[in-house]
């Protein structure tokens, strides 16, 4: 049925549709949901311990017979800098304050863990189908020992460059993420985000340097999206945002209901969350104290003194130091089942492909 199935093939599926690992809202049943409906399921676990990891996994292989994702993250973790934290905790300060909490009190350490030793076994003793990665590709040692167990190896790129290097350190896909995309993005070989690419123009440029198949991300919410990434040359298409308005997505009723408010150009790139850049919806922390902010500690360090302040605003019913994280296309969500909406997506984009 697809006019190209070089990515359903390599990772038996029956739609090139895959849901983007989303950390915090992704979740065993939201994975099983799109992979039973044909799409590639996602597991996201940067913010998970070994212990939930291997519950998590128990659980999709449950419900679940098809091929799912399971994505980490692989930054190389900052040197703890005191001087960096302190002048973060007083550009926070003020907002500590007003929510009554202490400003110099001990926060709990970010825990964003890039992928290692012991994540590496628990891949091992399962085998999924599929493990992605995000802000490149971990070390040599342990890629081999992912691939040694039989697993699909994808990667994000932002550039050209990146996609090239991807393909040469042995990603057998590669996810195109335009500037467009939700979340954080995956760039590793560069920090300007001012020569970030946006999706249009960087899948066609991606096809053209690497022969892996490529995934187009950033700012496809519905089929005529997925058209739009397939005549550009990609093989299938990530969606990210479109899976939060589903049932089976773990977001907060802040979340979902700021989401639902939400427009095209409602959202920036920030490192207030987390000191990486990312994009979500523009709440207060992102407008009185970033966008990027020059005081933000290395990721994922920022998070630690925001955490209190997100804690305390989200106890009086406030999104102000939520990271509302989102794409530019939140307006086409559909708030249906993450199967449906993965079984609307495949048959709208065939009747629009005129294959069905």
């Amino acid at each position: 049925m697809w006019p190209d199935c070089s990515l359903i093939d390599l990772l038996g599926i029956e739609h090139p549709i895959v849901q983007a690992p989303m950390a915090g809202p992704s979740t065993p049943e939201l994975a099983a949901a799109v992979s039973n409906a044909g799409g590639l399921g996602s597991l996201a676990f940067a913010m998970s311990t070994p212990e939930q990891m291997r519950a998590n996994l128990a659980r999709v292989r449950a419900t679940t017979n098809k091929a799912y994702n399971v994505n980490f993250f692989c930054h190389h973790p900052p040197a703890p800098d005191a001087a960096a934290e302190a002048r973060w905790r007083a550009r926070l300060a003020p907002y500590a304050g007003e929510l009554g909490l202490d400003a110099n009190a001990p926060v709990p350490s970010a825990n964003r863990t890039p992928f290692d030793a012991a994540a590496c076994d628990l891949i091992v003793e399962h085998r999924p189908r599929v493990v992605s990665f995000h802000f490149g590709l971990p070390n040599a040692a342990l890629l081999a020992r992912v691939r040694q167990a039989g697993c699909i190896v994808l990667s994000s790129a932002t550039t050209v460059a990146e996609a090239r290097w991807l393909e040469a350190h042995g990603a057998d896909a590669i996810i195109a993420q335009g500037f467009e995309a939700g979340g954080h993005r995956g760039m590793f070989l560069t920090e300007n985000l001012a020569a970030q690419v946006g999706t249009m123009a960087l899948v066609p440029q991606v096809v053209d340097a690497v022969k892996v198949p490529v995934i187009a991300a950033g700012g496809i919410g519905d089929a005529r999206g997925i058209v739009a990434a397939l005549a550009l040359g990609a093989s299938g298409a990530q969606l990210g945002t479109a899976y939060l308005f589903t049932p089976e997505a773990k977001v907060s009723n802040l979340h979902r209901a700021a989401l639902e408010a939400g427009h095209d150009d409602q959202t920036s790139l920030t490192n207030v969350f987390t000191g990486r850049p990312a994009r979500g919806l523009i709440n207060r922390a992102v407008r009185e104290v970033g966008p990027i902010s020059p005081d933000a500690p290395q990721f994922p360090l920022a998070a630690s003194a925001m955490g209190p302040l997100r804690a305390a605003a989200e106890a009086k019913g406030s999104g102000d130091f939520t990271p509302l994280w989102s794409g530019q296309a939140m307006t086409l969500g559909r708030k249906i089942g993450a199967g449906e909406l993965t079984q609307k997506l495949a048959a709208e984009t065939l009747v629009r492909l005129g294959r069905k």
